[in-house]
């Protein structure tokens, strides 16, 4: 490793490929370590190797050997020392984020429970993690801190839009393997960021289920609803109409995907043109004229998608009346797609996860990340678009949102 400290990039280069039993990204990530941690005691110093300079604090005092554990296996460093001054320690080297620290907690929490299988395995020599029992009770007790501390924290301001979105996942339980509902809770806040408010595991989708979760919603300071948008279920419905109050827009994606699944694949195409007519028109009026024309087309040729049609068109057109602005996000979950396959990719990397409790720290800790994100990034709303809707609001509430707040 000393060796590889002074190469060049053009010496490493060469020397893997003459080697062919080197491992080529390891030498490179050793290398660009190196490098990094050369500048970086360059600039603490105030001066290069062997450079002359006025700005010198102090002057180097060897190196200590430091294990780093990478995702292409474990490297030794040399960490720079220096004479005088705080101890130098390599940026690359800051704790691992919320949610790869939380990965690596899930695949541990699953070896100390017992519950192993041979692709988490895999996946556990792939990252080159090599950890303790205690080490990974300690993780995984910091991660829960503050998972709950983000779940649990007030709502302040208003929430007018709402998405409600349910994952499941494989989870052990009470010796079997169940499936069990992942449920987040997506909101735009009056300032016009968008913002996780919720994070729930529960057994079933069930409209208990829903209501528990919204009522927590609402104990913890949601007002203002005007809209909330999921995939179709009916005991969510019932839960956002008893505890919210608002209108409840059926995400027409999901819509779509259900009525392909009542016609023949060569009729999907004409299908979706039909309706892509509807969620297209320029207003309200017109998106009802579009549908009664599309419908009196289906009763002929697919009459089970005039019915399913006809009977969801409320639901449907609920988006239509907010600001046109917003139409494109309010009428689908599709915004929320790339977070989904986020939650869905590290999710199937753990497969069966050991517990509830590893399931909320792997997706919370992930959704915080997006959050933090939401709250720097640019504004998903205007402040314009949303002011006119806000001038708009009534100051009535669902009476049981306002014994909720009450209570609390």
């Amino acid at each position: 490793m000393a060796e590889s400290q002074s190469m060049t990039t053009a010496e490493v280069v060469a020397k893997t490929l003459i080697d062919e039993h080197s491992d080529f990204l390891r030498e490179a990530v050793a290398m660009v370590a190196a490098q990094l941690m050369e500048a970086e005691i360059s600039a603490e110093i105030g001066a290069g190797r062997g450079e002359v300079s006025s700005e010198r604090l102090t002057h180097r005092n060897g190196y200590r050997p430091r294990s780093w554990e990478t995702r292409v296996g474990e490297i030794e460093l040399l960490v720079p020392r220096k004479r005088e001054g705080a101890s130098y320690f390599p940026s690359f080297l800051e704790p691992r984020r919320p949610c790869e620290e939380a990965l690596l907690a899930v695949v541990m929490e699953a070896y100390v429970n017992g519950v192993s299988t041979r692709k988490v395995d895999r996946i556990v020599r792939e990252l080159g993690i090599s950890m303790s029992k205690d080490r990974v009770s300690a993780l995984c007790r910091s991660l829960d801190e503050r998972v709950e501390a983000f779940r649990r924290r007030p709502l302040e301001g208003t929430h007018p839009y709402l998405w409600l979105d349910a994952k499941h996942l494989k989870v052990r339980d009470r010796g079997s393997v169940r499936s069990k509902a992942l449920v987040v809770a997506y909101a735009v806040h009056d300032s016009g960021r968008r913002e996780v408010i919720g994070i729930s595991i529960g057994e079933v989708e069930t409209e208990a289920f829903w209501t528990e979760f919204l009522r927590e919603l609402v104990g913890r300071g949601l007002d203002g609803v005007r809209l909330a948008i999921s995939d179709e279920h009916q005991g969510l419905k019932r839960a956002i109409e008893r505890i919210l109050g608002c209108p409840w827009q059926r995400c027409t994606v999901h819509f779509v995907r259900n009525m392909h699944g009542h016609c023949r694949r060569s009729e999907r195409g004409l299908v979706s043109a039909a309706l892509r007519e509807i969620f297209d028109a320029s207003d309200e009026s017109q998106a009802r004229e579009r549908l009664g024309s599309v419908l009196e087309r289906f009763r002929g040729t697919v009459p089970k998608l005039a019915e399913l049609l006809e009977g969801a068109e409320e639901d449907l057109l609920a988006f239509y009346r907010f600001p046109s602005s917003h139409w494109r996000k309010l009428r689908s979950t599709n915004p929320l797609e790339r977070v989904n396959k986020e939650i869905g990719r590290r999710s199937d990397v753990v497969g069966i996860f050991p517990n509830d409790a590893a399931a909320i720290r792997l997706c919370g800790a992930l959704l915080i990340e997006q959050n933090d994100e939401w709250l720097v990034g640019r504004r998903y709303l205007s402040a314009e678009s949303l002011a006119l809707l806000l001038e708009e609001q009534g100051d009535e509430e669902p009476e049981e949102v306002s014994q909720l707040q009450a209570a609390t």
